[in-house]
C-alpha cells in the first residue's frame, strides 16, 4: 500500500508521556506502509533523544527543530512529510487504534473538505476537583463536538485542536503553515495557532470535518486541576488573540485605546456579574466571570503594548 498519512508529533521535554504517545501511535489497526510518524524535537533536554533512538520501527522518522515554538516544530514536519495527508497530534495524547485508518477513511469519503478533527477526551490521573466541568475544557486542550458527524465552515467556523486534527497536504500551499506569531512556546500557555490556521482555511472557502470517532485521549496535567493555570491560560488566550486582529473581534470603528468598544463594553458587563455573583456566593459564575475579565486584561494589555 502507497504512504497515505504523514504524522506530525512536536514535543518539548515530555518524555513521560512522549513514550506513550508513541506506543499508541506505533500500535494502529492500518497498514503499517500506509503511514509514517515525524516526531519533531524542539530541544528537548530530559531524555526524549535516548527514547526516540531505541525506538526502532520503519514508521518512525525524527527530526531536530531548534527554533523553539511549537508553529517551528509543526512547519518543519510539514516540509518532510511525504504523506497526501498530514495529521497533527500532541506528546501528551494517546490515539486510539483505528485512528490512522479513521482519518484515511473519513477524508477518502470526503473529498469536498479539506480536513477532519475529532474528539479530545480526558484521562483524569487524578481527582477531577468539581468546578472544574466541561465549561472549562478550552484550557485542558479538550473538546467533544458531540456524537454525530459536522461540517465546520466560515459560517460555522469552529476550531478543531490541533492535538487531533488531519488537513490534505495541498491546503498548506494554499493558506500557508502555522504562524510563528501565535505559536506556543515552550511552556507558554493560551496560544492560538491552531485557531489561527483554520481561520485561514475558512476565509479561504475551506470546510472541515469533525468525526466523532477519531478519537485521542489527553493525559490531564497535574497543574491544570488547579484555577491559577485556567487564570494563566486566559490571560494568555486574550493576548494572542490581540495579536491575532479577527475580524469578528475588530469590526467595529470605535476603540478605546487600540481596544474594541465592544469589548470593553463586554468587561463592564462582567465586573458587574463578578461582583454580583461574589455578593450572593455563586461562586462558579464568579470564576466564569473572573476568566473573562482575564482574557480582556490580557488582550486589553497587547493592545496598550504592556
Amino acid at each position: 500500500m502507497a504512504l497515505r498519512l504523514s504524522v506530525i508529533l512536536p514535543t518539548f521535554n515530555r518524555v513521560s508521556t512522549l513514550r506513550y504517545a508513541l506506543a499508541a501511535l506505533l500500535h494502529q489497526t492500518a497498514p503499517a506502509d500506509a503511514y509514517e510518524v515525524i516526531v519533531v524535537d524542539n530541544n528537548c533536554s530530559d531524555g526524549t533523544v535516548e527514547l526516540l533512538q531505541s525506538t526502532v520501527d520503519p514508521r518512525l522518522r525524527c527530526l531536530r527543530e531548534s527554533r523553539q515554538g511549537v508553529s517551528h516544530a509543526r512547519n518543519t514536519g510539514i516540509i518532510a512529510a511525504r504523506g497526501d495527508l498530514i495529521a497533527f497530534t500532541d506528546d501528551d495524547v494517546e490515539t486510539a487504534p483505528d485512528w490512522v485508518a479513521t482519518i484515511v477513511d473519513a477524508l477518502d469519503a470526503r473529498p469536498d473538505v479539506d480536513g477532519v478533527g475529532g474528539r479530545v477526551l480526558p484521562a483524569w490521573h487524578a481527582r477531577r476537583p468539581d468546578w472544574l466541568t466541561r465549561e472549562h475544557w478550552g484550557p485542558l486542550a479538550l473538546q467533544d463536538h458531540g456524537d454525530q458527524q459536522r461540517i465546520f465552515d466560515r459560517h460555522s467556523p469552529i476550531g478543531l485542536i490541533g492535538a487531533n486534527v488531519a488537513l490534505r497536504a495541498a491546503v498548506f500551499h494554499r493558506v500557508g503553515e502555522f504562524s510563528l506569531d501565535v505559536q506556543r512556546v515552550r511552556d507558554g500557555i493560551g496560544s492560538t495557532e491552531d485557531h489561527d490556521l483554520l481561520h485561514r482555511v475558512y476565509a479561504s472557502g475551506g470546510r472541515m470535518l469533525y468525526h466523532p470517532d477519531m478519537l485521542v485521549t489527553a493525559r490531564v496535567q497535574p497543574d491544570r486541576y488547579a484555577r491559577a493555570y485556567h487564570r494563566r491560560w486566559h490571560e494568555g488566550h486574550g493576548r494572542f488573540h490581540a495579536l491575532m486582529r479577527l475580524p469578528e473581534i475588530e469590526r467595529t470603528r470605535t476603540t478605546v485605546a487600540g481596544v474594541p468598544a465592544h469589548l470593553v463594553r463586554t468587561a463592564a458587563s462582567d465586573v458587574a456579574e463578578w461582583v454580583g455573583s461574589m455578593l450572593s456566593g455563586r461562586w462558579d459564575a464568579a470564576f466564569q466571570a473572573e476568566l473573562r475579565l482575564r482574557f480582556f486584561a490580557g488582550f486589553a494589555r497587547t493592545r496598550f503594548g504592556k
